[in-house]
């Protein structure tokens, strides 16, 4: 038979409450591992193939340039690949609301709120859609979704509300579970 008290008892056990909301944002990359690889061996074998042709015409240094061209094809890959490691993880419970921001170096930065004394703000561009999202709280200001296109921050934005407005309503008794 139930009491009734079994979120105050699992509050009090140290229980993690239950999520209304939770996201993982990254920077999305279209190309991955196995693409990175066709494409570097694609230019480099073209690169090759065209650096001989001029080696065989006497033009010799041309060859040390398309092999350097190859190498800075590569180095841009990487570094982009360095910066896909970044990551902004949003979470949402009936007591708080948690942002955590992993940036591509490993830095992290956390935010906590107070879903009650939150709001969601945005700036829409006619013909681009929404630009940016900021989540305001008692005069802090951080922006949300930076990674997301214009649909995706609006889908996020969506679901975002409709999390906070469950906070806000607080958490709900259900004796069958």
């Amino acid at each position: 038979m139930s009491t009734g008290n079994e979120i105050e008892r699992a509050e009090a056990e140290g229980h993690a409450e239950r999520q209304i909301f939770s996201a993982l944002l990254t920077p999305h990359r279209s190309l991955n591992r196995t693409g990175f690889l066709a494409v570097m061996l694609f230019l480099s074998v073209v690169s090759f193939v065209t650096g001989i042709v001029f080696l065989m015409q006497g033009a010799w240094p041309v060859l040390g340039f398309f092999g350097l061209d190859v190498l800075v094809v590569w180095w841009a890959f990487k570094v982009n690949f360095r910066t896909g490691r970044a990551r902004e993880e949003i979470t949402v419970t009936t007591t708080e609301l948690r942002v955590r921001r992993i940036s591509h170096h490993g830095q992290v930065a956390e935010w906590t709120f107070n879903p009650l004394w939150v709001r969601l703000d945005m700036e829409v561009d006619e013909d681009f859609g929404i630009e940016h999202l900021y989540l305001i709280s008692r005069g802090h200001q951080i922006q949300l979704a930076r990674f997301l296109g214009p649909d995706e921050k609006a889908s996020f934005y969506k679901g975002l509300i409709e999390a906070l407005n469950a906070a806000k309503r607080g958490p709900t008794y259900n004796p069958v579970t």
